[in-house]
Formats: structure tokens, C-alpha cells, sequence
């Protein structure tokens, strides 16, 4: 059995058991990974794909708990070069971040821009996804750290820890009836169509939640996944808009006003977080930091140490989050 077969197996399984995408993405020949997947089958005795004629069908049940195991033995892998790396030069080495589009547009580009100016050799490469997709990224080892609101909590892989609370507003023209109102209703806002984030991104369970509440069915219009796509839609007079206050631009946004809605749906807490096991470089820890003040080497190890979600909120109880 060799390592190059292992990471054949798990390639193939990513790239939806398409055997000439992934001798791309490997810069490999399709026969040479085929010949080297039958040569593992052959070897344990058990099929890891399903066949009809040449082309791979679907992952055997034996497929599955081989590629699962596989996975874990090429993170490990990836952990010893890790090390190796820090040791030999701890200024140079790559971070992958995956998130959503509005963390990546407002909540770290100051922070990404500091990393670099201390970090120039560390490449740094950012993925956008929903929530699922970011947690899965994470999980199966595509990314190192993972930094969203939704969806987490479906993966218990992962070291969760709270960065900050941020809450919403009501974004409507200047010339809007809302834009009068001294203090917002939830009453208000269910009179008029609303444009927001796809259910899954961004804190949007929140938002159905305080309207369900309240016995009120939101006429939602018009959904995305982009905070500034919303806020065209609410300028061409599509409907209200509801995003995330950070989302607010008080310069760029001058034709909009942003009414304050926290009183109206519970805040939200952004997190980031990596896979269970995950060898962190020095400079891995410098990110997360200057994300997240409070979350230092010694709270991030401790974390890193619970058995638990119950026992990772535990030590995060007490812990007075930033609000924005």
C-alpha cells in the first residue's frame, strides 16, 4: 500500500469519482491513477468503486470506510510536514481561509491586510461557500480554518470557537416611509417585501425565527448569498433590505439609510474554526488572534483540548464578545 494510492482514492471520491479531473488537478495521467487504484483493490481484496465498463459508478460501502481512513492518514501527513515547516522556517508556509462572501468583504480585509504585511511569504488563499460547503471544506481537511455563523454546529470535527456578535438592519431609499420611523416594529417590516440572505447564510435562521415569533409570515422576494446584491435590489425599489449592520457602508451607501433592527432579531455570532487534530504553525495562531483578540495561543489550545461542544461553550461562557 503507498501513500500516492491513498491520495488517489480520496481525490477521486472529491471530484465526484471523475477520474480525468482529477489527473488534472494531480498534473498525473487518467491510466496511471486507474492502474494504481486497481492495484490497491487488488491488494486488500475489496473494491473501493463500483464499475460499469471503464467508468467509476459510486463508492463501495467497503469504498467509504477505506477513503474515510485514507483521509485521516493523508491529514496526518499534511500535520508532520506542518511541523517540519515550522521548524525549519516558521515565516514561510500557506494558509487556506474558507467563509462566506460577507465576512470575506467586511469583516476581513483589514485583517488579511495586516497578515500579509507581517507574513509576506505565507500564502493565503480564500474559498467562498455557504456555510455547508465551508464546514465540509474544513472537516474533510480542504481548508484550515473555517470562519462562518450558520451550519457548524452539523460538524463535530471541528473546534468552534466565537470570534464576535453582529446584528442587523433594515436597509431602505431615503425617500422610504420606514426611513421616518424613530424606532422599527417587526410589524413594520412584515408589511413591506423583503430582500435578504438564501436561508443558510449569514444568520438567516435568526431572521425567520424572530418573524415566527411573532406569528408573522415575512414576504421574502428575493434572496442571495451577497450583501451588496441585496443592497441593488432594495436601491431598483425591489423590497427592504435586511443584512448584516457590518454590511452597511455610511459612505458608499449615502442613497440608503440603515435602520437599526436589534432590538427586532437576536444577534448572531460569527466563528472560526478548524479539524480536530490540526497541527497549528505559529503564524496560524497570529491569524486567528488578530481575527479574534481574545482568542490568544493559550485560550486556542485550550479549546483545542475539549472533549466536547458542551465543554468547548463551557469555556467560552464568560467571555464578553465584541457586538458589531
Amino acid at each position: 500500500m503507498k501513500l500516492q494510492q491513498l491520495r488517489y482514492i480520496w481525490e477521486v471520491a472529491h471530484h465526484d469519482l471523475n477520474v480525468s479531473a482529477t489527473a488534472q488537478s494531480l498534473y498525473t495521467s487518467q491510466p496511471g491513477i486507474s492502474k494504481q487504484i486497481r492495484l490497491l483493490e487488488d491488494e486488500l481484496g475489496v473494491e473501493v468503486f463500483a464499475r460499469s465498463g471503464k467508468h467509476l459508478t459510486r463508492v463501495t460501502p467497503a469504498g467509504e470506510a477505506i477513503i474515510k481512513t485514507a483521509g485521516e492518514i493523508l491529514r496526518k501527513v499534511e500535520s508532520i510536514k506542518q511541523v517540519a515547516q515550522e521548524f525549519s522556517n516558521e515565516q514561510k508556509g500557506s494558509l487556506s481561509i474558507a467563509t462566506t462572501h460577507t465576512q470575506a468583504r467586511y469583516a476581513l480585509p483589514t485583517v488579511i491586510k495586516k497578515f500579509i504585511q507581517q507574513y509576506p511569504e505565507v500564502s493565503l488563499h480564500m474559498h467562498q461557500g455557504t456555510p455547508m460547503q465551508i464546514a465540509e471544506m474544513a472537516a474533510d481537511g480542504t481548508v484550515d480554518f473555517a470562519i462562518a455563523t450558520e451550519a457548524m454546529e452539523h460538524f463535530n470535527d471541528l473546534i468552534m470557537m466565537p470570534c464576535y456578535r453582529w446584528n442587523r438592519c433594515v436597509l431602505v431609499p431615503k425617500d422610504h416611509v420606514l426611513a421616518q420611523n424613530s424606532r422599527l416594529e417587526l410589524e413594520d417590516v412584515a408589511k413591506y417585501p423583503i430582500v435578504t440572505y438564501v436561508f443558510g447564510f449569514t444568520g438567516r435562521s435568526k431572521l425567520d425565527e424572530s418573524f415566527m415569533s411573532k406569528g408573522l409570515t415575512p414576504k421574502v422576494v428575493f434572496t442571495a448569498a451577497d450583501a451588496d446584491v441585496i443592497k441593488t435590489y432594495v436601491r431598483l425599489g425591489l423590497g427592504v433590505g435586511i443584512v448584516a449592520k457590518m454590511a452597511y457602508n455610511q459612505e458608499l451607501d449615502q442613497d440608503l439609510v440603515a435602520l437599526d433592527a436589534s432590538h427586532l432579531f437576536e444577534s448572531s455570532i460569527t466563528k472560526i474554526g478548524f479539524r480536530k487534530g490540526t497541527f497549528l504553525r505559529g503564524f496560524m495562531y497570529e491569524f486567528i488572534e488578530q481575527f479574534a483578540p481574545h482568542l490568544n495561543k493559550d485560550i486556542v489550545n485550550d479549546a483545542s483540548q475539549r472533549h466536547n461542544r458542551a465543554e468547548l461553550e463551557e469555556l467560552f461562557d464568560s467571555v464578553q464578545l465584541p457586538v458589531y
